[in-house]
């Protein structure tokens, strides 16, 4: 197989004018193009973007649907919660009777403190 990139170094390294800058210039001003330049491109991209775009359109319309299917049967509940009512009551009075702080609740309990601020504050708005 001819390798015409080496032909042309060889040929060119050879010339009386090689080392010339001029000669340097032209000659990869003359390189042939590896690829041919595509018109259509933009615009197929385009239409690839509008298809993308409508697939992903489909998916959330699907999402919503089913979720609104789930919520109707009852079985969308989100994220459950980390303490049970009974555990939540048992933290705020004990929190109320200042035995422990909220960093010492929170490991008794095996939760974030984040988690003991919450009931706290969720106790307090009911109260």
């Amino acid at each position: 197989m001819l390798d015409f990139a080496a032909m042309q170094r060889t040929l060119s390294a050879n010339s009386p004018t090689a080392n010339s800058p001029t000669a340097k210039l032209s000659s990869a001003s003359q390189a042939p193009s590896t690829t041919p330049p595509i018109p259509s491109a933009g615009s197929s991209l385009n239409v690839l973007a509008m298809v993308a775009e409508f697939e992903a359109d489909l998916i959330r319309a699907r999402t919503r649907e089913g979720m609104a299917v789930a919520k109707a049967k009852g079985r969308l509940r989100g994220k459950q919660p980390n303490l049970s009512k009974k555990q939540e009551a048992h933290l705020v009075s004990v929190h109320r009777a200042g035995t422990h702080t909220t960093v010492e609740l929170a490991e008794l309990l095996a939760v974030a403190h984040s988690t003991v601020y919450r009931a706290i504050k969720r106790a307090g708005d009911a109260a």
